[in-house]
């Protein structure tokens, strides 16, 4: 049997394999609402016979949007426009749903990826972003305002609000963002966070923020439903947050009802050195499963179905989560079950393209092969 196409159970949300398809900003939505560009991308990765499809990076006010074009999920206009497109992905596939939450920090206020990343302007319709300390994320860049006792316990009544919302639309799972130098990753990180008060210092202090909040979505979130996380297992620069840091992070998460870590790393500070290979980010799944005894997702250049096959069968962690190979083939998961001979059903309005049916199939799949 395939380890990759077996159940994982999570509470009492059983996914059917463990692919998971991950959060991917698409900087498409109108003042945080999601639209049409939104139906037809869901759309698509409903159908690709994942486990789990995870909506984008959702903000959970408007100043912690990473550009102006975000989705939010933070009043009920972001509310209402987020339930049409729940309505139309519910009625076309049984995929499991969940939602990403988070705040951008002082990766706020920035241009969309096509228009350069840059930081967006006040006079152009950026604003104040906001931080642990008053450390621009590069030289010479916007500096963030540090956050104040005031504006933690605002941020902590926005998550909350955000996750009753998301508890309201009745999605499946629900992912705190706590990765990739946005602003609970970067309370985390020496390199952004020099506070000097309780939530600064020791990592005991530099964890206070983000277990809190997970404390407080927890105490919100459905008790029988699954919630997870997105932590840097390393932010791959000197001096930043380390894989150890990350296991004893991640044992913490367990006593404040985390079900499943995703592990990814980076994105703090613009020095950093990433090694890029074949699942370069499986080690830190692999030691913050073992140091937490957690469920754990292993991202980071996973493009064939061997390659994920292998992490999940070893133990390295218990599911595999895709962006951009879902991207570039939204079929991966049925693809991956061809080639690794396991049964996965197409959808009967797809089943005349199986391989068993179509006679190109075979044709397609060797010329990919050679």
């Amino acid at each position: 049997m395939n380890r990759l196409f077996s159940p994982l159970r999570l509470r009492e949300l059983t996914l059917g394999n463990r692919i998971l398809v991950s959060p991917m900003c698409q900087y498409s939505a109108v003042d945080g609402k999601m639209g049409a560009w939104h139906v037809a991308h869901l759309a698509s990765l409903a159908l690709s016979g994942a486990g789990l499809l995870t909506f984008e990076a959702t903000s959970v006010s408007p100043e912690g949007r990473i550009s102006a074009f975000d989705a939010g999920l933070y009043d009920d206009a972001t509310e209402a426009a987020m339930a049409e497109v729940l309505a139309i992905l519910r009625e076309a596939s049984p995929i499991p749903l969940g939602i990403q939450l988070g705040h951008a920090g002082r990766k706020a206020s920035s241009r969309r990826p096509w228009e350069g990343r840059d930081p967006l302007p006040i006079e152009e319709g950026g604003w104040q972003t906001l931080a642990p300390s008053g450390l621009p994320i590069a030289p010479g860049g916007p500096v963030p305002r540090a956050m104040d006792e005031a504006d933690i316990e605002a941020l902590l009544a926005r998550f909350t609000a955000s996750a009753e919302r998301a508890d309201r639309l009745c999605f499946d799972y629900l992912e705190v963002h706590c990765g990739h130098g946005y602003l609970l990753s970067s309370f985390l990180s020496p390199l952004a966070n020099h506070r000097r008060d309780a939530y600064g210092g020791s990592l005991q202090n530099r964890m206070r923020l983000p277990l809190e909040v997970v404390r407080r979505v927890r105490a919100v979130w459905h008790s029988k439903k699954p919630l997870g996380i997105k932590i840097n297992g390393s932010d791959f620069a000197e001096g930043g947050f380390t894989l150890e840091e990350a296991g004893r992070f991640a044992a913490e998460l367990g006593a404040e009802g985390i079900d499943l870590i995703t592990v990814s790393g980076g994105g703090v500070d613009p020095g950093q050195k990433i090694a890029l290979g074949p699942g370069y980010q499986v080690p830190l799944a692999e030691h913050v499963r073992r140091q937490s005894g957690l469920a754990t997702a292993a991202v980071g250049l996973i493009v064939s179905a061997a390659q994920a096959e292998e992490i999940v069968a070893s133990g390295k962690a218990d599911a595999v989560a895709l962006a951009r190979a879902m991207l570039f083939d939204p079929r991966w998961p049925y693809h991956a079950a061809l080639e690794l001979g396991a049964e996965h059903a197409y959808p009967p309005q797809y089943e005349r393209a199986h391989p068993s049916i179509w006679p190109g199939a075979a044709l397609t799949r060797a010329d990919r092969s050679g």
